[in-house]
């Protein structure tokens, strides 16, 4: 189960001076090539003992700033992003054989954030919000969805549903950013943005 990849070199001189940038020009053209959910990223965090974990979440916001996702501060993400506030971002586009890894510190936004972006999501997403325990343990899906009947029998469509105290943002401010381009013979371009104060310097890895 191989494949060749064949895509043009990524070289120094073509990069963007600023990583955000870099990564505002591949994202727009993962998603010109009707890439399957392009913003889907893994988020991996640890516990402070170093005990990894990782799962797939979508980016909803990117600036200058950072990379920014939500959840449920209570789920198991939350919790150990709130003891190691140190995350691994990947974005795996593997049709157009490109790769985008982030790592760097995670803080939590501004609650008017999040209650900006908890209104722009659908009713029913907003509900589920509330309905579920994010990672905690439940008896049975029946709970969930009993959970959810509650909450909508409560906040009908076109009532404003509050922002639950325990779920918000987060955002991903890189301090390293790489960029991988596949290549034939497993000789792959590999671009890392490293933070050097207030600047950034580029280094090439050996695939």
């Amino acid at each position: 189960m191989r494949m060749q990849y064949r895509s043009e070199i990524l070289a120094e001189d073509g990069l963007a001076a600023d990583p955000m940038e870099q990564f505002a020009q591949w994202f727009r053209q993962a998603a010109d090539a009707n890439l399957f959910e392009p913003n889907a990223m893994v988020v991996s965090t640890a516990t402070p003992d170093g005990r990894p974990s990782s799962r797939t979440v979508l980016l909803k916001q990117f600036d200058a700033r950072g990379f920014v996702f939500f959840t449920n501060y209570g789920s198991r993400k939350g919790r150990e992003l709130a003891e190691n506030p140190h995350a691994g971002l990947l974005f795996p586009w593997h049709p157009i054989a490109r790769q985008v890894l982030v790592t760097g510190s995670a803080l939590r936004i501004g609650r008017d954030e999040t209650a900006a972006y908890f209104r722009s999501r659908p009713h029913g997403s907003q509900l589920g919000a509330w309905a579920s325990d994010q990672s905690r343990v439940i008896s049975s899906r029946a709970e969930l969805d009993r959970r959810y009947a509650e909450l909508a029998q409560r906040y009908p469509e076109g009532e404003q549903v509050p922002v639950p105290p325990e779920w918000g943002g987060v955002r991903v401010v890189p301090q390293e950013v790489e960029f991988w381009q596949g290549h034939e013979n497993r000789l792959h371009d590999r671009l890392k943005y490293v933070r050097d104060g207030e600047k950034w310097r580029v280094e090439r890895l050996c695939p």
